[in-house]
This record gives structure tokens, sequence and C-alpha cells, in this order.
């Protein structure tokens, strides 16, 4: 089989694909309170995103995560899980959801073949929730994140975006709803993508901050844990789940970055901080259905992948929002 290898050894065996800019949340470190959404034309079909993932898996992809904008606002999203899950060499198919449709969706998507979920959850206060995410219900997303244990996801795993004096005093509350429920979760660093009135250097939060709170109370130790993902993980003593932190401020970990990103619009991104990018729709809509060319493309754009992204806190450096970029 194929391989994608980059200039620096790095082999490529995970896309995170977008499959639409849209969401029914407006969170505050992701969009604009009123966002220009993409035309249907500018959208990758449903035909064209499962050919991209068949390209992937034939050059040694063996990880898709699906990811938004919000994933699960496409109707068709089911459909393109089942083409998805059936690829040959294809060992985990996973989604980013914000959870506000899960307590519906959780248990066609499980048996269409979707293996696991990370659920986007910053805060555990209702009117808190409705402010982060300009819209958004707490009650719908727990109900969906109850409803995916209850169809048996392989793994789930919480993620939570912790902003100094809006809701680090949540760490521990989140660490607890996890414990009880028995989820993994991970702490993210906010990244500087995308330019917002909201976004100020003085809310920045360091994953090590965020380790010291938990560790007033819990205790943690490194764990050997690896998803193919940026986090790292720690565990502890009494409970099984595992807390990760994603640090692409505080601790740099491009030097074993496995994945590219490709957008909505077809746009091979080869670093989430960076604007190196090969357009693959053009690839595919003046070649309908040629893998072949669409294969050339990819692996041609290997190069392009940079050592290593550059964010400076509070300096945004890439306009387009995470929204359009794919999580």
């Amino acid at each position: 089989m194929q391989t994608l290898c980059d200039s620096f050894g790095r082999t490529v065996e995970y896309l995170r694909l977008s499959v639409t800019d849209r969401c029914d949340f407006r969170c505050v470190y992701c969009m604009e309170e009123d966002p220009c959404f993409l035309a249907k034309e500018q959208v990758l079909s449903l035909e064209e995103l499962a050919l991209i993932g068949r390209a992937f898996t034939e050059l040694g992809v063996k990880k898709i995560r699906l990811t938004g904008g919000e994933p699960l606002i496409r109707t068709d999203c089911e459909e393109l899980v089942k083409q998805l899950g059936s690829l040959p060499g294809l060992d985990d198919l996973s989604m980013t959801t914000n959870g506000s449709r899960l307590a519906k969706l959780a248990p066609s998507l499980k048996a269409a073949g979707l293996k696991r979920l990370n659920i986007s959850l910053d805060t555990l206060k209702g009117e808190r929730f409705s402010a982060l995410t300009r819209n958004g219900k707490l009650e719908r997303v727990v109900a969906g994140i109850d409803a995916a244990i209850a169809a048996g996801f392989k793994r789930i795993k919480i993620n939570s975006v912790i902003l100094k004096d809006q809701n680090d005093d949540e760490v521990l509350d989140l660490v607890e709803f996890c414990r009880s429920r028995k989820l993994d979760i991970a702490f993210i660093e906010e990244m500087p993508i995308g330019v917002m009135d909201e976004r100020e250097s003085s809310r920045h939060l360091s994953s090590d901050a965020v380790r010291a709170i938990i560790e007033s109370r819990y205790p943690l130790s490194l764990s050997d844990k690896r998803t193919g993902g940026p986090a790292r993980y720690y565990r502890m003593s009494d409970s099984p789940i595992h807390i990760g932190f994603i640090s692409p401020h505080s601790h740099n970990f491009c030097h074993e970055c496995n994945r590219v990103r490709v957008t909505v619009e077809g746009r091979l991104l080869l670093c989430l901080g960076n604007e190196h990018s090969v357009d693959l729709k053009a690839v595919l809509r003046q070649h309908p259905g040629d893998i072949e060319r669409l294969k050339a493309a990819i692996s041609a754009a290997m190069p392009l992948k940079p050592r290593e992204h550059r964010f400076d806190t509070g300096e945004v450096q890439i306009l387009r929002f995470m929204n359009a970029t794919g999580g």
C-alpha cells in the first residue's frame, strides 16, 4: 500500500474531513456571531467527500475524523458515515460534534459504523453555556452525551476549551462530570484562528494552569495512552478515565504530527496553523470520479506540510475561522 510522507519524515495516517461550515451554535472561540456561510455549490457533495475519504485510505490513512462546523447539520451525514465506514484499511472513523443532535442520532450513527465521538462541552452552567455558544441549550447537549453513552460507542471524549475568568472556575466540575460518566476529557488551549472582537490575550489559560487546578484535588500521573492526536494524557489513581491536554501554545506537538485536514470547500490544509493548501475541489470537478488523479494531487501536496506552526498568544495569524477549517 502507498503511504503519505512529508519532507520531515512524518507519515500522514490521519485525516480530519470537514463536511460543513455551518453550525447551530456560535461559540465565541470558533466563529463570529453573524457568520457568512458558504453557498451550496462551494461545498463538497456527499460523493466528493466519499471519494476523498477513499483516496486517503488508499494512500495509507487509517483514521478519519468528521468535523464541521457541526457535522450533524448535514442531513446526508449518516450516509457518508456508512460509505466511509466500509472503506478497506480504515481502522477508525470518528466525529467531533457539539452534541446538540445526538439525542436523536446517536443510535443510527453507531449502527452506520461511527466508532468514536468527541463532544464539545465547556461549561455545566446553563446561562454560561448559552453565553459561550451564543444560543445553545446545555440540557440538549447533556441529553446527547447520555444518548451516546447508551448507544455504546467505543469511546467518547469530552473536549473543553478553558478561558481565564470565563469558565476556569469549572475545571473540577467538568472533571467530576466525566468521572461520573466514565468519559475521557481533553482540555484545549484556545487557538488564535479567526479575527473576533471577543478574543483577548488576557483570557488565554495554559494547559499547565488547568493541570494545576485538577491536581489541587486529584494528583495526575502520565499515561502511555496515544490516540494519534495531539493530546497528552494523564490518569488519576481512583478512576479509569483519562485527562488530556492539547497545548498548541505551551507544548508544541508538531514533531509527531500525522494529520492533515480537508475543508468543506475541498482545500487540503497541511497544517492547522499555516495557510499552505491545495485545491482538491478543482481536481474533483475538472476530473469527476478520477481517483488516481486525486491521489496524485494529494501525494504531490505533502512537501508543503511545514515543520511546525507558530502560535503567539493573542496574535491572530490565521484569518479563517475554525468552523471553516474543520476541528
